[in-house]
């Protein structure tokens, strides 16, 4: 269990309008992403779903029933935060299950049900320690350990990953990603890391100013997506964007993604001066500023060797552009294979 709709659901706070009118499905066992910029709404539709926030208007219905007025802690959900919220005072065994001790639940449930967590978590080793005692990977695993206990129909989270360094980030990403695919339960991720939503979702919702831009698996928003805005905001390096007129297109713009472009020093389809080179590795990524198209990004795959100020030539990938139109939806929707 676990399937929750979204009906036409709106958020206002006074006269600003923040959450404009969202129909949306989740379905049991997906995992599914909200992403985009800061001030989209993503978080303000979780705390809607969890019961923090009051909808304007608009229906929540899990598992078929409508909980508008069911508090909180009645919706069987379990949420976690950007922040750990960890007792200091209390063990990681004790953290873990309050909820469950508060709840009434028989001691040995409570054991039994902490130590599967613990150990789905690889905590087994650290459930005496207190939160001080643990780094900052380790604490929000307890914080996932606590919402786990709980056996909610839907888990909440709400950008979990944002205190962590870069090698924690991955490592509790993988986490997670196992988690779901342990516990087959339904979870909704926020984030405005479009690599984390690449990486964890079976489907991704963008959002943009309180509204839904595109909802889709990963690849199918990066091969098709529907917009200017979601084309540039899901995969990184972004998206090139350049003038269609200037390329001989009706206007509006062309878009390329850094990978597809060819890079060479005799010749192409258009001409500009390396701006910048980043060398990563098993990749290389050279920044080309066009007179006519601004800069754009071109991503070889190896290590290469390019010069500040050099001239090169671009060419396009005729069979991978994306044509959209000057309000930015895209012109040609069929597949890009």
């Amino acid at each position: 269990m676990g399937a929750l709709d979204l009906k036409a659901v709106t958020k206002s706070f006074g006269a600003t309008e923040v959450i404009k009118g969202i129909d949306l499905e989740v379905r049991e066992g997906e995992f599914c992403v909200f992403v985009g910029p800061s001030g989209c709404g993503k978080s303000t539709l979780l705390r809607i779903i969890a019961g923090l926030e009051d909808a304007t208007s608009g229906d929540i219905l899990l598992d078929g029933k409508r909980v508008n007025d069911v508090a909180p802690a009645k919706r069987e959900l379990a949420m976690v935060f950007q922040s750990y919220a960890l007792y200091p005072h209390l063990s990681v065994r004790d953290n873990m299950g309050l909820a469950l001790k508060q709840a009434g639940k028989p001691r040995a449930e409570i054991t039994a049900m902490t130590d599967r967590a613990a150990k789905m978590l690889s905590l087994d080793a650290l459930l005496d320690r207190r939160p001080a005692e643990l780094s900052g990977g380790q604490r929000q695993r307890v914080a996932i350990g606590r919402a786990i206990v709980r056996t909610p129909k839907l888990f909440l989270f709400d950008e979990p990953l944002s205190n962590l360094d870069a090698a924690l980030r991955v490592a509790t990403r993988i986490e997670i990603a196992r988690l779901h695919r342990d516990l087959k339960a339904t979870m909704i991720y926020v984030t405005h890391d479009q690599v984390e939503a690449m990486t964890l979702a079976d489907r991704i919702v963008v959002l943009r100013a309180g509204k839904v831009e595109q909802v889709g698996t990963p690849m199918e928003l990066y091969n098709n997506p529907a917009n200017t805005f979601v084309a540039g905001f899901i995969g990184s390096p972004q998206m090139n964007f350049l003038d269609a007129a200037a390329l001989g297109h009706p206007p509006g713009q062309i878009g390329a993604r850094p990978e597809h472009i060819g890079l060479s020093r005799q010749t192409g389809d258009l001409s500009g001066q390396v701006s910048h080179v980043e060398k990563l590795g098993g990749e290389t990524l050279v920044y080309v500023r066009s007179d006519v198209h601004g800069l754009l990004t071109v991503r070889l795959f190896g290590e290469h060797d390019y010069a500040v100020s050099e001239t090169v030539f671009l060419t396009l990938p005729t069979d991978r552009l994306f044509h959209f139109a000057p309000d930015g939806r895209r012109r040609q929707p069929t597949a890009v294979v």
